[in-house]
């Protein structure tokens, strides 16, 4: 059997079955803590391969020495952001990003990331990601717009603030950039 777990603001409760020891069916379960701070990164880098391209684009950014764990797009409640600082090598670091990889030279790539702040602290804020052929500012302002709409359309939040950043390169090789909000403690 397995355990599964339904999580509710990193505490959630154990159902099912058993396979571990010492959890049992209505157990109280905690995945970490919340994250309670974040900042935002982006960076672009070109080589010979598509993957080499994205590992020089997470070295432009400044976070190319990390294992990445992608997240789908939620800011938890309360989260501050605050200045980049250099990741330990190997950390394994919880972010949602954006990123484009391209091989036709002459071709402008951008990627890009914006964040939704809410005016009530005990609320969830809202990533979102875009990435496009073409300049920068229009992927910056889509990634706002889907901000802005996730979180006063469908949530019904309203909105304090909306960070972003972005990033671009005409491509001479193989080229990627990449955008992200990095979550930590």
């Amino acid at each position: 059997m397995q355990y599964f777990f339904l999580m509710t603001g990193g505490l959630g409760k154990c159902f099912f079955g058993a396979t571990v020891t010492g959890l049992r069916i209505g157990d109280d379960v905690m995945f970490g803590t919340l994250p309670k701070h974040f900042f935002l990164v982006s960076g672009s880098g070109e080589s010979s391969t598509e993957l080499n391209a994205f590992d020089a684009a997470l070295l432009g950014a400044g976070i190319g020495d990390t294992n990445l764990i992608r997240l789908s797009s939620i800011l938890p409640p309360g989260a501050r952001e605050i200045e980049p600082f250099e990741l330990p090598k190997g950390s394994l670091v919880p972010l949602a990003y954006g990123e484009r990889v391209c091989a036709k030279p002459g071709t402008m790539i951008s990627a890009a990331v914006a964040v939704g702040i809410p005016e009530d602290d005990s609320e969830a804020g809202l990533i979102m990601e875009c990435s496009r052929i073409g300049e920068p500012g229009p992927c910056e302002e889509a990634a706002r717009l889907m901000v802005k709409e996730g979180m006063e359309v469908i949530r019904g939040r309203r909105i304090r603030e909306i960070k972003s950043i972005s990033a671009s390169l005409t491509v001479h090789r193989v080229g990627a950039v990449f955008a992200a909000v990095i979550l930590c403690p």
